[in-house]
């Protein structure tokens, strides 16, 4: 009799991706990374352990919207006072540009403890810098088609 593998907490290799959202459409962008988050784009994927690597994004304010959602997409949040406060998507891109991301990958995570974990492997950079060079991330190019995530490593320019 076959037994199902079962991934266990620590013991799969996390690996390093970079991905630049320049240009890129922000839900196509966001599903992308949360299957990343989440690790199920390798055969390992477990879902009560997170088998899912790490990601950092750059170029997060250049992040497109179709249609007329820069100025007809609205953002709510409760203060703790008797109101919510409400801005456009453009408004929000000029605030917090790496914020329209995260939220948006936030929301297709998991609802249970694990999302916050997966969360914290996503590393969301407005320009084209960031501090994780020791980590040595691999630049992907992320294509989706009929519905399954392939990852497409990019040679990087040489220095």
């Amino acid at each position: 009799m076959e037994k199902t593998y079962m991934a266990q907490p620590g013991e799969l290799k996390t690996r390093w991706w970079l991905v630049d959202a320049q240009g890129k459409i922000v839900g196509r962008l966001a599903s992308d990374l949360a299957m990343i988050l989440m690790g199920k784009h390798r055969p390992e994927y477990t879902p009560h352990v997170d088998t899912g690597d790490y990601v950092v994004v750059i170029n997060a304010e250049k992040v497109v919207f179709t249609g007329k959602k820069w100025e007809q997409k609205e953002y709510a949040w409760y203060t703790g006072h008797p109101r919510q406060h409400r801005e456009t998507a453009a408004k929000r891109r000029e605030r917090h540009p790496t914020k329209i991301l995260t939220e948006a990958v936030r929301r297709m995570l998991p609802k249970n403890k694990l999302a916050y974990k997966m969360l914290q492997k996503l590393k969301v950079y407005a320009g084209p810098e960031h501090p994780h060079q020791a980590q040595q991330p691999e630049l992907i190019e992320l294509s989706k088609r009929r519905g399954v995530l392939t990852l497409k490593p990019v040679a990087s320019p040489a220095s």
